[in-house]
């Protein structure tokens, strides 16, 4: 199993002036920490109007930063957001070759859609028919990576004509592909098209190994067309995370930002009203929490006080109140947490560290101890199941391969003509 962190840059208020330099900053050197530290991923947001639960509208900027401060850590779009009204087809795909061309092919391609009103409203997508763009445009991004030239395209959604998108995918066809799912049927989808699930939803390891499942029974079925020029079966999980030698001090230091990003996530996707530039969705959050089942006594309790609740039986962090809890306790808890994920056939988990106010130096010291103390056991294990599940999977996915459309031939007649010419 691998393991990266997943960046919203979150900001809850009040600002003050530097605040967002000083975000940036911090993230940059935690992306640092991260590659020298072995971690294998870190992955970037693209949101918009997002005050206080993302501010990363530019993903493909800092991406471009980090690639210049790492040597070995994958750089994951999670996600680039594809209707056109918010990124020109072409566009993404320029961006996301030059990153991995200066990166060393280094990017993992991530792609979505948004479903929060402030986003799709703004940019006039429909959300009635934003996952048909969706896929009209992830088939016509990776077309435009592969073909040389790109030989044009004239779906529901783009239309284009015929030319030679350059730079070139530094990583051959072109870098893996990953889209987000929050739901079952997302999942389905990632499945079909034969990409990566990003699940970025909070699930327990049992609910899972359900949606590891389907995925793969997916994957090697004939109802997997790949969307790309190469399969990346892989399934990602996000946990909020906070990792101390102390249970009580790791609760302390990230309970309350893992509570935030559960809760300003719903703001905008559920049950909040915003008004932009005034919205204190902090003062918000710290009045109604536990309304909105974000109790901080009951996530706070150690496994000591979890034991004599439960009258002896052996409890585990995250049992049964995964989105109170999550990944936030001492190794020896993180490691018994993660092995179930390991077993339900979890390939990557994301942590989410850099949420809320949790402080930088905490984030950091987080990152040290896990690396030192949980993840070399994690890491010794994994070349072996790896290898086990590219052959299981290989002759699954040489046919998936073989049901999707060869790269195609640009008309040969066809010329761009200066208007000089062509009047």
């Amino acid at each position: 199993m691998k393991f990266g962190f997943f960046y919203e840059h979150q900001l809850p208020r009040p600002w003050n002036d530097g605040d967002e330099h000083r975000l940036f900053k911090d993230a940059l050197d935690q992306v640092e920490l991260a590659d020298q530290l072995g971690y294998d991923y870190i992955w970037e947001v693209e949101h918009h109007f997002l005050e206080e639960y993302s501010h990363s509208s530019a993903p493909e900027v800092f991406l471009a930063a980090a690639s210049q401060r790492t040597k070995q850590i994958r750089l994951g779009h999670g996600i680039v957001l594809l209707p056109g009204q918010y990124n020109h087809t072409a566009r993404v795909v320029e961006r996301l070759n030059t990153l991995d061309i200066i990166s060393d092919g280094r990017v993992d391609f991530g792609t979505g859609e948004s479903s929060s009103t402030a986003e799709l409203e703004a940019f006039g997508v429909e959300r009635e028919t934003k996952r048909d763009q969706w896929l009209d445009h992830i088939e016509a991004a990776t077309a435009m990576m592969v073909e040389e030239p790109f030989a044009g395209w004239d779906g529901p959604w783009l239309q284009m004509p015929p030319r030679n998108v350059i730079p070139r995918p530094h990583q051959k066809p072109h870098p893996p592909l990953w889209v987000a799912c929050s739901q079952r049927e997302t999942i389905q989808l990632a499945a079909q098209k034969g990409v990566g699930a990003l699940t970025f939803a909070f699930v327990e390891a049992d609910e899972a190994k359900h949606w590891v499942d389907e995925y793969y029974n997916i994957i090697a079925s004939q109802e997997c067309v790949p969307a790309g020029f190469a399969v990346n079966a892989n399934v990602a999980a996000v946990l909020p995370m906070m990792c101390h030698h102390d249970e009580a001090t790791a609760i302390d230091r990230g309970i309350d930002g893992a509570h935030f990003f559960g809760y300003s996530l719903g703001h905008y996707y559920a049950f909040g009203q915003h008004h932009p530039g005034t919205t204190d969705i902090w003062a918000e959050f710290e009045k109604n929490r536990s309304a909105y089942g974000f109790d901080r006594a009951t996530a706070a309790q150690t496994e000591v006080e979890l034991r004599a609740r439960l009258e002896g039986t052996p409890a585990t962090i995250g049992e049964g109140q995964l989105s109170l809890r999550g990944a936030i306790g001492t190794p020896e808890q993180l490691r018994n947490l993660l092995r179930q994920y390991e077993e339900a056939g979890i390939d990557q988990i994301i942590f989410v560290s850099q949420a809320g106010r949790n402080q930088h130096q905490h984030i950091c010291e987080s990152m040290e101890i896990f690396a030192q103390e949980v993840m070399p056991e994690f890491a010794q294990r994994h070349p072996e199941r790896e290898a086990e599940k590219t052959a299981r999977l290989e002759e699954s996915i040489a046919s998936a391969l073989q049901r999707r459309p060869a790269p195609r031939q640009a008309d040969s007649d066809y010329a761009i003509i200066p208007p000089i010419l062509s009047s």
